[in-house]
């Protein structure tokens, strides 16, 4: 692995990197509360198939990459930050994983530019369609989705999650990752501005459109115990992809998939970039 930096107009991105640079290029995209560190395991095992991998501090986690208005991380901003770096990248097509809200910038970009994208992962999030369908029925991802609200609203937010050594930031991780990353977080994310930019994503605003289906080659990991996202919206997304499709659930594992489940979706993963060599 090497570190790389990603310099684009909205600015420099941190980024880890591995594998051939002829490689087939695969973006991978973290979520939140974390960093690319999330995705150790499946930048060493894509590129020790051949995969060229980059996985990027996201908007906001890199220091370089860090605006202060909740406006500047609107989710088409999010998408153009992708096109951005594998631009810069030289990327005409890659692959591209997302988890968490790295799941849900994924599925926007797949919707927005489907000629970019050869294979679409996501891990955990939903489509949003589907994610927005079960926000209006299913009173369960409802409660589960309470803790947006939460965070958009309450501006001390940031105080109470760093309090008493990030206790309150630590217990999201529920025990479920190396204890060494949950530190490496934690001290990612007490860097003055970084956890207030990181919850600007929630406070951004709705979405400036709708999104639609997705006409892109589709996996998508869910979990059973998963507190964010329930079965409703999981089962639901398949009828928003039109593209070949495949849906994977992981029993008893819990959010945190590519650190608590790196075998598994490291499988996945490679089987379905290997199940779609042209684009």
């Amino acid at each position: 692995m090497a570190e790389l930096s990603i310099s684009t107009a909205a600015g420099v991105f941190d980024a880890t990197t591995a594998g051939p640079p002829e490689g087939r290029p695969v973006l991978l995209l973290h979520g939140f509360p974390q960093t690319r560190l999330a995705w150790e395991h499946q930048i060493t095992a894509l590129a020790a198939h051949g995969y060229r991998v980059v996985a990027p501090d996201q908007r906001g986690y890199s220091p370089g990459a860090r605006p202060e208005r909740p406006d500047d991380y609107c989710i088409s901003l999010l998408v153009d930050d992708v096109l951005a770096i594998t631009e810069e990248l030289g990327w005409t097509t890659f692959d591209l994983v997302g988890h968490d809200w790295g799941g849900a910038v994924a599925w926007w970009t797949a919707d927005a530019h489907p000629d970019r994208i050869r294979t679409l992962t996501v891990v955990s999030t939903p489509h949003p369609g589907a994610l927005a369908s079960a926000l209006r029925t299913d009173e369960d991802q409802r409660a589960r989705s309470h803790y947006m609200l939460d965070w958009r609203e309450t501006p001390t937010t940031e105080n109470g999650m760093l309090a008493h050594d990030a206790d309150k930031l630590r217990t999201l991780y529920a025990g479920r990752i190396p204890q060494t990353s949950a530190d490496a977080y934690v001290r990612h994310l007490s860097q003055p501005g970084a956890l207030t930019a990181a919850l600007n994503w929630y406070r951004s605003g709705r979405p400036e459109r709708a999104i639609g289906t997705i006409d892109v080659p589709t996996l998508y990991v869910w979990s059973t115990e998963d507190t964010a996202f329930g079965p409703a919206a999981a089962q639901e997304t398949g009828q928003w992809v039109k593209a070949p499709y495949r849906f994977e659930t992981l029993q008893g594992i819990s959010h945190w998939i590519p650190e608590e489940a790196p075998e598994t979706l490291n499988r996945l993963l490679l089987e379905h970039l290997q199940s779609h060599q042209k684009r």
